[in-house]
């Protein structure tokens, strides 16, 4: 015969505590470690497990949280999103993962999905920051961004794209490229993401001549892309705004047989862990993923808590120097 559910009114009992302090340990709020490490030791020997239906019908809460990827072709989105996903497992919440796929329209479709579909709450890597929708949607729902700005978020880590795109181009012009090529994956329907306005803007400061792409996240895509680009006038170096996007400058070098970095230069822009391993390893922008990963968690979980509004952390980036830029100065 199975074993009888315990309660918590029992995990109570065994911890002398009241059933309210063992669901705030058992949640992680309000209590000190010590009493939420006793808490849940008594609930494992007990075999107790929450009633997810039960919980969600007493506090109107579903225990969700919807994570808006903006594209998921991107492999340090996909790092994001795992990271993220276990960070909210951790605490006691569980992430809903949904793909944009670099498209605007789809990106709203989805984010008012999630919240008709009652999630607690909203962790996003926009798409389209300037989009009209995320206000209204920020008032019905607490929303934390990351990499961008959204109107009316209850907290974002925001990149500091500027000195990112700084860091990058001084780096070329120090080392003597003047003609370098940038693959980004923004569209043309969204063309006021601040990256790529700061990189047209550094370019300009630094007199930089600067050709600017599209390029896909996927491999493919962003191989036919760099292709094109080398076939049909060189740049000194191709600078990426995703460390994916530049595994595909890789693979167009390869097929045209040209060497990096003695033929052509190549930056990213996130230092996925791949970018290590390749040969020569990929320069990059690093943006310490583990960070952001830590703060759009502790900022999605105290907003949906009911914790102060509207917290901001900037992630400063660093330059991880690798082997795939040549000095030609």
């Amino acid at each position: 015969m199975p074993r009888k559910r315990a309660t918590i009114k029992e995990v109570a009992q065994a911890t002398g505590l009241s059933p309210a302090a063992v669901s705030y340990a058992l949640r992680g709020m309000q209590v000190s470690e010590e009493t939420m490490e006793r808490v849940r030791a008594a609930a494992a020997e007990l075999g107790y497990e929450a009633d997810p239906i039960a919980r969600a019908l007493a506090s109107g809460r579903t225990g969700m949280i919807g994570v808006l990827c903006g594209s998921l072709e991107d492999l340090w989105q996909q790092s994001l999103a795992v990271g993220i996903s276990r960070g909210l497992r951790e605490k006691d919440r569980y992430a809903l993962i949904l793909d944009a796929v670099g498209d605007p329209d789809r990106e709203r479709a989805l984010a008012q999905q999630l919240r008709d579909q009652r999630v607690d709450g909203l962790i996003v890597q926009p798409v389209d920051p300037a989009a009209a929708f995320w206000p209204e949607l920020c008032e019905s729902l607490p929303v934390v961004s990351i990499g961008d700005s959204l109107e009316g978020t209850a907290g974002e880590v925001v990149f500091d794209n500027r000195r990112g795109v700084t860091l990058a181009l001084e780096h070329l012009k120090a080392l003597g490229h003047r003609r370098v090529a940038v693959l980004t994956p923004t569209r043309p329907s969204t063309p006021d993401r601040p990256a790529d306005v700061h990189v047209s803007a550094e370019a300009e400061r630094l007199g930089l001549d600067l050709e600017v792409t599209t390029a896909p996240y996927e491999l493919a895509g962003a191989t036919a892309a760099a292709r094109r680009l080398l076939e049909e006038g060189r740049p000194s170096a191709v600078f990426c705004f995703s460390d994916s996007i530049a595994y595909g400058v890789y693979a167009a070098a390869a097929e045209l047989g040209l060497s990096i970095p003695d033929d052509v230069s190549v930056m990213g822009y996130d230092d996925h862990p791949m970018s290590g391993l390749l040969t020569p390893g990929l320069t990059t922008v690093d943006w310490a993923i583990s960070s952001i990963v830590r703060a759009a968690v502790r900022l999605a979980v105290a907003a949906v808590d009911g914790g102060p509004k509207r917290r901001r952390v900037v992630q400063q980036p660093t330059l991880r120097e690798r082997g795939s830029i040549k000095d030609v100065s």
